[in-house]
């Protein structure tokens, strides 16, 4: 789908909230402009105080791309995060939040036959999580893998979903590592991502992959993308997302 990309700042309602992790709470927005947008793109979200003061953040889009449904955005609440806090502490189904977007042309996947690799730490799973909903919803037969970092079961972002998706099969396999507890399935692992891990879940695509999607802090980020790179896999066919620390 090819995406629009209004630059303007519009009011979307709240419509919805939904926990999904002790830290992450999803927002489903309904704008006052629908619009349609590529799986991989953000929303700014702008708050401002009664005293004029504004703060704005930028919050991957986690639903399957079109027009028809609210926008999920999945807000990580972080500490001393100002408008993470406020999202979390303080909205209620109802209200309405100043929005603009869709935002982002680098890291997108508008869908295709190739194998692609997907992974994620923490909230970095987000627009990853799109990419996958997208491949479901359009029934596309792309081969797809997914590995995600998680510190706990529990703090694993979409994991039943995701896990459903895995269950379907079709050419969709998702892999999730925990950093600090045992993992629960046969083909999950252990401890931070690493190339043997990576190695596994290359042998899940008929291919190497022809798009590589990387998302989460920085220093997860380098090493999953240096471990891809070590498989012989073109830095060209590497997208990075990076998410910094204010929230």
């Amino acid at each position: 789908m090819q995406a629009s990309q209004p630059t303007h700042w519009q009011s979307a309602k709240v419509v919805a909230i939904e926990t999904r992790t002790p830290r992450v709470k999803s927002f489903f927005l309904t704008p006052e402009q629908p619009f349609a947008f590529s799986p991989g793109q953000h929303l700014d979200i702008r708050l401002t105080a009664p005293d004029g003061y504004r703060a704005m953040r930028s919050y991957s889009i986690a639903s399957a791309s079109g027009p028809a449904a609210p926008v999920e955005i999945a807000v990580e609440r972080l500490e001393d995060g100002e408008v993470s806090a406020f999202l979390h502490d303080e909205v209620r189904v109802g209200d309405d939040l100043d929005i603009r977007g869709p935002l982002g042309g680098h890291f997108v996947w508008p869908g295709g036959e190739q194998p692609v690799l997907l992974i994620g730490g923490g909230s970095g799973v987000v627009p990853l999580a799109s990419m996958a909903r997208h491949r479901h919803a359009a029934g596309l037969q792309a081969p797809m893998a997914l590995l995600c970092s998680a510190r706990t079961w529990d703090e694993a972002l979409f994991r039943d979903e995701l896990i459903g998706f895995d269950a379907i099969g079709g050419g969709f396999v998702y892999g999730l590592a925990l950093t600090r507890e045992t993992p629960r399935r046969p083909q999950d692992f252990s401890g931070r991502i690493n190339a043997a891990m990576l190695e596994k879940m290359f042998a899940h695509l008929p291919a190497p992959p022809a798009e590589v999607f990387v998302c989460g802090a920085n220093g997860f980020v380098n090493t999953a993308a240096d471990a891809v790179l070590s498989f012989g896999i073109a830095a060209s066919a590497i997208r990075t997302e990076r998410y910094g620390g204010a929230g």
